[in-house]
């Protein structure tokens, strides 16, 4: 049996700590995908590496990593946030890194499997109580339901 835990908000404060920093994180590369050489670069940097419908793919990476790290970080639409920067991930693990290895130093998938894990973990978690979702969420049990005379 598992002790108890020191305090109950614990857990959600290091959820909290997880999305803040991943949060950042893709807000960051969705950026510099946006700003740098934008979608037409980014498409044919997808196109170079045989990532089918490049164009398609960099709009979907450049947005997903922007306002899914946004999300992130605000706590809302955590589970599909997570899911689609998961994804994302996962493109980037099977198209760009798979063939060399674990290490990032030799362009291997550790960085993308920690952050394809995290955001995957904070799909199937959640946000946790220091969020929007959980502020969304105590709202709609608090509201009447409709068509129910006050009392």
């Amino acid at each position: 049996m598992l002790p108890p835990r020191r305090h109950p908000a614990l857990p959600d404060a290091g959820l909290l700590i997880g999305r803040l920093a991943v949060g950042v994180i893709f807000i960051a590369h969705g950026w510099q995908k946006l700003t740098g050489t934008g979608h037409a670069g980014v498409a044919r940097s997808f196109g170079e590496l045989g990532i089918p419908l490049p164009g398609l793919a960099a709009h979907f990476t450049t947005w997903v990593e922007l306002l899914g790290g946004a999300a992130l970080i605000a706590g809302v639409l955590v589970p599909i946030a997570g899911v689609l920067i998961a994804l994302n991930m996962a493109g980037a693990f099977w198209y760009v890194h798979m063939d060399n290895g674990l290490f990032s130093r030799d362009g291997g998938y550790e960085y993308v499997l920690v952050l394809g894990a995290t955001t995957l973990l904070f799909a199937l978690v959640g946000a946790g109580r220091f969020s929007l979702d959980a502020v969304l969420r105590s709202r709609r049990a608090e509201a009447p339901e409709r068509g129910s005379a006050p009392a």
